[in-house]
């Protein structure tokens, strides 16, 4: 449940940017980049327009009221560029033939031959013709639009040439995208303050309500979400609550139940072990009832172990677990388990290795008998499933001031999606054949985490499966001094 809320909560964030912030910020983009082509566009042509417009009336003009003669055209140019209106904001240029500027409204380019593709176009086809780029003289942005002159014959002896800055049409360009920029940088601002407004009162309501269920998940069961949201948030909030509040109740009874069970298997437990270890060695039985009584006290044993392994779990889940704290020599008490446990595992031809890289193991503040159990644990785990590869090796060492407890065993191993759930109660591997409860490594891992370690496990490199061990070496008694 908290991971699919924790992902709901990372998606809905990713979702809701996506389809906000990068979408608007797309269309900004796009909107500004077809304004500014528009813009462009638009200014451009209206001058374009203008000047062909101006040279299209002046050439008609020239060509109705001026003598058919090249004489008599420069003549009349002349007078027509020292009264043209429009001196200061447009350039008027009279070139030859050969493209060489004769007569200029400026008078600053008289002389010029500009290489200019409008010249050289009215002048090879004969028609009105355009141009946009740099004057060689300053390096100013103009727009330059040529007509051709044409005498009686149609013959083309020269051309009339309209020239104007773009300077003020450049700045009046940039300052329009300038004002569209700003207004779109306006409705990201919005955009993004209404998903502020939208994180603030769906997104971090969600992620708050995903924590609390984060806890549940972990374990405190019964813990309650403040509900303080009227809408379907709300009735989430409510659910989660109450599935609580339900499995808080499943495991109160579970716990209780199991709890009763156990008390009342220990005393027929106890007795049957009891009389068949009496009885064993009574005189005069076969061969035959032996067994059979080795048989039952080895099952009773078994059942015994499984009972006190619920009631150990139950005392931890209820908070009745308690440890005997002391000063305890670590590799000791590892070396006192193994030792014990080594017999049993010769009956079943494994072998037992064991390594201390640092006999110097610094002591540590921990109950014994609870480490013991552990061990012991773990040792029967190996014993049961790695059984197969007749080996199985201990190594203790001290690894940035923590002590490393490892034990390998050289069976099949785990699946990998399996491992994470192997501390879970009751929780038994798919390819598991052994008789058990499910829960001794959840009781190792709780003993584990009430001395300040923690326990890892894992597929060995090389086959086999890896428990391992990390105790405090350093500062342990104040982590489970009140314990």
């Amino acid at each position: 449940m908290a991971n699919f809320i924790e992902n709901f909560t990372k998606g809905l964030r990713r979702r809701w940017l996506r389809s906000t912030v990068f979408v608007a910020l797309l269309g900004v983009v796009f909107v500004v980049a077809m304004f500014s082509i528009f813009i462009y566009s638009y200014y451009f042509a209206s001058i374009r327009t203008g000047l062909e417009t101006k040279a299209r009336t002046a050439t008609d003009f020239i060509a109705y009221h001026v003598e058919r003669s090249y004489d008599s055209y420069f003549d009349s140019a002349f007078r027509y560029a020292e009264t043209f209106p429009e001196a200061e904001r447009i350039e008027m240029q009279f070139l030859n033939r050969y493209g060489s500027v004769m007569i200029s409204s400026s008078g600053f380019t008289s002389g010029a031959s500009p290489d200019a593709l409008d010249i050289q176009q009215a002048l090879e086809f004969g028609r009105i013709s355009s141009w946009v780029g740099r004057r060689a003289s300053t390096g100013e942005r103009i727009m330059a639009v040529s007509a051709p002159l044409a005498i009686a014959d149609g013959e083309i002896i020269g051309v009339l040439r309209y020239v104007t800055s773009l300077r003020h049409v450049d700045r009046q360009v940039f300052l329009n995208i300038l004002m569209v920029v700003s207004i779109g940088l306006v409705v990201l601002a919005i955009v993004l303050a209404l998903n502020m407004v939208f994180i603030r009162f769906v997104i971090t309501p969600v992620s708050e309500i995903t924590k609390m269920a984060k806890r549940i998940a972990e374990g405190s069961y019964g813990i309650q979400i403040n509900d303080d949201y009227p809408d379907e948030i709300g009735d989430m909030v409510g659910s989660i609550n109450e599935m609580s509040l339900k499995i808080a109740q499943t495991e109160k009874i579970q716990s209780e139940f199991i709890s009763s069970i156990s008390h009342e298997l220990r005393t027929p437990l106890t007795a049957i072990t009891g009389w068949g270890e009496t009885l064993i060695y009574t005189e005069g039985l076969d061969n035959e009832s032996k067994r059979g009584i080795d048989i039952m006290l080895k099952e009773a044993r078994r059942l015994t172990k499984m009972v006190e392994e619920m009631l150990e779990f139950t005392r931890i889940e209820d908070g009745r677990f308690t440890l005997n704290i002391e000063q305890i020599d670590i590799s000791a008490e590892l070396e006192d388990a193994i030792f014990a446990f080594r017999e049993l595992l010769h009956q079943d031809e494994i072998s037992f290795d064991y390594h201390n890289d640092i006999y110097d193991i610094p002591n540590i503040s921990g109950d014994p008998n609870r480490l013991k159990q552990v061990f012991f644990n773990i040792f029967d785990n190996a014993l049961k499933y790695g059984r197969e590869g007749k080996r199985i090796e201990v190594y203790i060492g001290l690894i940035d001031e923590q002590i490393v407890i490892t034990i390998r065993d050289f069976g099949p191993g785990v699946p990998e999606d399996e491992i994470e759930n192997l501390t879970m109660k009751f929780y038994k591997g798919s390819n598991s054949k052994e008789r058990g409860s499910g829960i001794g490594l959840a009781v190792c891992e709780e003993i584990i985490k009430y001395h300040g370690g923690r326990l890892e496990l894992s597929n060995a490199n090389g086959g086999g499966f890896l428990v391992t061990i990390v105790l405090p070496a350093v500062g342990a008694s104040a982590d489970i001094g009140d314990i």
